[in-house]
């Protein structure tokens, strides 16, 4: 399928060598072990998560040291495969100026027909406008969420990092700045928008598609390599200091400034405008109430440290064994599905100890993934009832929230409380709080029994449950992005609090 010309591996046009079309060439070795480095890169991302679905892509330009980098071949990878299967053979070889020299051949069924990657376009701005060498364009899950966290943002930035070192002319002590541009419902169609990302960010290497990915060049594809895995690393670190509450922007990632809920509530209900359209209020806890510190660095530690005790001393009460029951059929299914840190749970005849330590086993597990289910939630709140008790724990709470549970309360607006921990442990925390009993002011408790909290069904379910005409009459206060889209899906009224996830 090559074009015909010069057999030799460079050939001079207007006294510039450029890389040869001709068929020797295109089946030359650079071009063979390029086609082969593709397809090593690609099983390796598709382990990272960053080519996974048959998503992303990669472009190689094939290096010869005789041929200037705007006239080299371009290689990449095909559209719609399992990047982790791809050969060598399946790769496209492109011209410098962007037209196909070779497809590969089609593929039996269930295969579909080879199509070149539809990130080409894009591909070639980078190409084109930096001189690149490679371009890696990834799904993976950091950089599509890093763009959620201020859904207004057009730029990503971060300084103060040692990561940062890893991007091509930045140090520890500059600013990363990564323009962020709206993602289309065609790749084609963000080649405009990249190619402006380009020229308005010189000093970039990467540009973020927002609730997409993202795309990063390198002078090589070593060097595009290097500094996906730094970008990545990056954006995972950003998210998890935003969890924390700290400002990953500023150069001590202190904590992100409180724009306090009652201020932000309170101008809500106060208002005169907004007050006689909400009947409820619905609040999560972890980010909104509570710091998520004290659910990671207290009530999870006291659990995972208390399972092995809480077992032993209750373990024949019916209160336990219905808690044991739940863990046995939620293991046999982890178990089924190959869930990592699953293990078998012996019967009862292996002796009360030996079922214990398989007990404790899964539920460390099970705390270590932060997994949301109902058979962890309800051991958990039994096992932070005990420490409740024996005044070993004691809830905690933002300190503006007496305040706006006061203020909604005398407006006559019920206030109910929806956690992935179970109604047990939402109880104990509001009832045992640094201000004191606070559940006085609270109309009801939902936990996941009612459904998942990013799931749309679960708040049609709770506003049948709170007796309203209409959604649109509650309003859901959360800092998670995915369960406010899944509320807003359902007709709730949204407050995204920007304590964690600024608007």
């Amino acid at each position: 399928m090559a074009a015909a010309a010069a057999s030799a591996s460079a050939v001079a046009v207007n006294g510039v060598k450029a890389a040869s079309t001709s068929q020797a060439y295109v089946e030359s070795t650079p071009v063979k072990e390029t086609k082969a480095l593709i397809s090593d890169l690609c099983r390796q991302f598709y382990t990272l998560g960053w080519v996974s679905g048959t998503g992303g892509s990669i472009t190689i330009k094939v290096h010869d040291d005789s041929i200037p980098k705007p006239n080299q071949l371009i290689l990449m990878s095909p559209s719609g495969v399992q990047k982790e299967r791809m050969v060598p053979e399946d790769m496209y070889v492109i011209s410098p100026s962007g037209s196909v020299l070779y497809s590969p051949s089609p593929k039996p069924y269930p295969h579909k027909p080879p199509k070149c990657s539809d990130c080409a376009p894009l591909f070639m701005k980078a190409y084109e406008m930096r001189n690149a060498g490679a371009v890696i364009h990834s799904h993976g899950m950091e950089s599509c969420l890093v763009t959620m966290i201020n859904p207004l943002s057009k730029e990503f930035r971060i300084t103060h990092m040692e990561m940062i070192k890893g991007i091509q002319g930045h140090g520890y002590y500059d600013e990363l700045v990564v323009p962020i541009i709206e993602n289309t419902a065609h790749e084609r169609e963000l080649t405009k928008s990249l190619a402006a990302a380009i020229e308005a960010y010189p000093k970039a290497t990467a540009v973020l598609v927002r609730n997409h990915g993202i795309y990063i060049w390198g002078d090589s594809w070593i060097s595009a390599k290097t500094q996906a895995e730094c970008y990545h690393y990056l954006f995972d670190a950003a998210i998890k200091l935003h969890q924390l509450g700290l400002d990953w922007s500023t150069p001590a990632h202190g904590p992100i400034s409180n724009k306090k809920l009652s201020a932000k509530a309170g101008s809500l209900i106060l208002n005169n405008d907004v007050e006689p359209s909400r009947r409820c209020i619905i609040l999560d806890i972890e980010g909104t109430t509570t710091p998520i510190s004290f659910v990671t660095d207290v009530l999870f530690p006291y659990a995972r440290d208390n399972v092995g005790r809480h077992l032993d001393a209750t373990y024949n009460s019916a209160e336990t064994q219905d808690d044991i029951k739940l863990l046995w059929s939620q293991v046999e299914a982890d178990l089924e599905q190959g869930i990592v840190g699953a293990v078998p749970i012996p019967s009862e005849d292996a002796g009360k100890m030996e079922v214990i330590a398989a007990l404790v086993a899964n539920v460390n597990a099970m705390i270590k993934a932060d997994r949301k289910i109902t058979a962890l939630k309800q051991l958990q709140g039994h096992i932070w009832q005990t420490g409740f008790q024996n005044n070993e724990l004691e809830g905690v709470v933002f300190d503006d929230v007496p305040e706006a549970l006061e203020k909604w309360h005398a407006l006559g607006i019920k206030v109910y409380i929806y956690s992935s921990g179970s109604r047990l442990a939402q109880r104990l925390l509001f009832g045992n709080t640094n201000y004191g009993d606070l559940r006085k002011y609270l109309c009801g408790f939902f936990d996941t029994t009612v459904g998942n909290k990013k799931e749309t069904r679960s708040y049609f379910e709770i506003a049948e449950s709170v007796g309203v005409d209409k959604p649109a009459e509650i309003l859901f206060v959360t800092d998670v992005f995915q369960e406010a889209v899944a509320a807003k899906t359902a007709g709730n009224a949204l407050l995204v609090l920007p304590i964690l996830f600024p608007l």
